[in-house]
């Protein structure tokens, strides 16, 4: 170990020498007044002992302790009778220990000091771990304060801990404004009342819904505008304490192209459905209209084809049919002056002939939207919970509701099927994740869970700003 030993040349500096090299330390002797207190870390000793204390000893104590280097020295005074009043001085300096006992009783010496080095030691390894720390953290800060991505930390009761530069620049607040807040007034409602629900639902049951996994949902500014965004959320213990980090992404611009490129497949979709109903099913029209007549005349005439023109009438008629009820899928709103309310109780009409099931639907009055891509998606969604629930849940019942209130918009469609598995938000089919897709597009909240029919139940939630 390296160790300076500071002090006049008298007895007690030679003794603590001996010591100190029968103890194999490299020893530099430095008298008081060659030492400069501000440039003790240029040294390598990591053990400074004095061998006698004055006042200069003192002062040069109190300098090295406001040194930069004085976290990782170890500071250690012998005390002569003659100096012992000066005990609380040194304390009052910072010094780590005293040598207080007769310097002449060679083995409580060598015990002294073999204290002195595992105070060193432990003094030295404290200090590096430290700085490793500190290094560590400064590392950390500059990841996330240049990230792209906004980072955000909060504990088990959902307060904000911290908050990085792209999270102020992506929600408009403030670190100081949301520090120690809930991290709910990042989200508008209904989650915003439902997110303590979530924390208090994974701590008690352990089941986790979004930790470990990604997933787009909808933030809220500081001005109280949405927009979509993609959350990933991890978890750690930081002695003893839970941790959840969230890496936040404004996925708008990705949203607004998906939305052109879905508007655009839903007027090839309308346009394909126009010409199904006003070309060929005008067309099927006519040509039934022709065959009901020559069906009529042979009949009267008792020609022999006479029930094979009446067969071909009935194929016509039912082709005819089948177009418009195509065509009508295809294009289920715009062909209903009620908008979306009529377009679901004829969903459940058309799903009851197709799939010979029962199938129901209710609602609280009109609902209106005014967007009418939100109503094409509504549409949409209950379509393929309804399609999903009896193609792969065998359900032979469907409910269908619809309710509006002040702040939200709530589709539900229930049913008695096997239900969905517990693996499903990891395992989920292609179906499930066109309705969730379309929930997002629109910024609504899609949820999947058991139904009291005993089936599954899909909830699809808007809500309403302003």
């Amino acid at each position: 170990m390296n160790t300076l030993l500071i002090g006049v040349d008298n007895e007690y500096r030679q003794i603590l020498l001996g010591a100190l090299e029968l103890r194999r330390h490299e020893v530099d002797l430095i008298e008081p007044t060659d030492l400069d207190p501000e440039r003790i870390g240029e040294r390598s000793a990591s053990l400074i002992i004095f061998s006698h204390v004055d006042e200069q000893i003192v002062g040069m104590v109190r300098r090295i302790v406001a040194a930069d280097a004085a976290d990782r020295l170890t500071l250690v005074s012998v005390l002569s009778p003659e100096s012992i009043d000066q005990f609380n001085d040194l304390l009052d300096a910072g010094i780590d220990q005293c040598i207080v006992e007769s310097i002449y009783d060679e083995q409580r010496l060598d015990i002294r000091l073999a204290f002195a080095e595992k105070l060193a030691r432990d003094k030295t390894q404290r200090s590096i771990i430290e700085q490793k720390l500190r290094e560590s953290e400064a590392r950390y800060r500059s990841i996330v304060e240049t990230t792209v991505d906004a980072i955000i930390t909060i504990n088990d009761k959902g307060l904000i801990r911290t908050f990085n530069k792209a999270a102020e620049k992506l929600f408009n607040y403030n670190e100081s404004e949301v520090i120690g807040k809930n991290v709910h007034i990042l989200m508008p409602e209904p989650y915003k009342s439902e997110h303590d629900d979530y924390i208090d639902n994974y701590l008690t049951t352990g089941k986790k819904k979004i930790i470990g996994l990604g997933r787009e949902v909808t933030g809220r500014r500081k001005n109280g505008e949405t927009f979509p965004m993609y959350l990933a959320v991890s978890e750690a213990k930081i002695r003893g304490n839970r941790i959840f980090t969230g890496i936040v992404r404004d996925i708008s611009e990705q949203r607004r192209l998906e939305l052109e490129i879905l508007r655009t497949s839903e007027h090839e979709r309308r346009r394909i459905g126009q010409d199904l109903h006003d070309g060929l099913g005008q067309m099927l029209t006519g040509i039934g209209l022709i065959s009901r007549s020559v069906a009529k005349n042979l009949a009267k005439e008792e020609h022999p084809l006479a029930d094979q023109a009446e067969e071909i009438t009935s194929q016509i008629k039912e082709a005819d049919q089948y177009a418009r009820e195509l065509a009508r899928g295809l294009v289920p709103v715009e062909f209903e002056s009620e908008g979306l309310v009529a377009a679901l109780d004829r969903l459940t009409s058309h799903a009851e002939k197709l799939f010979r099931i029962t199938c129901s639907f209710s609602s609280n009055g009109t609902i209106e939207l005014e967007d009418s891509t939100h109503v094409t998606h509504l549409y949409r969604i209950a379509q393929e919970a309804v399609s999903n629930a009896v193609k792969h849940g065998d359900a032979d019942e469907v409910r269908i509701q619809l309710v509006s209130s002040e702040d939200r918009i709530r589709l539900r469609i229930d049913d008695n099927g096997t239900g969905f598995t517990e693996e499903w938000d990891e395992k989920g089919g292609l179906g499930v994740r066109i309705m969730q897709f379309r929930a997002s597009l629109i910024g609504a909240n899609l949820e999947i869970s058991d139904s009291g029919m005993g089936g599954a139940r899909v909830t699809c939630t808007i809500p309403i700003i302003g």
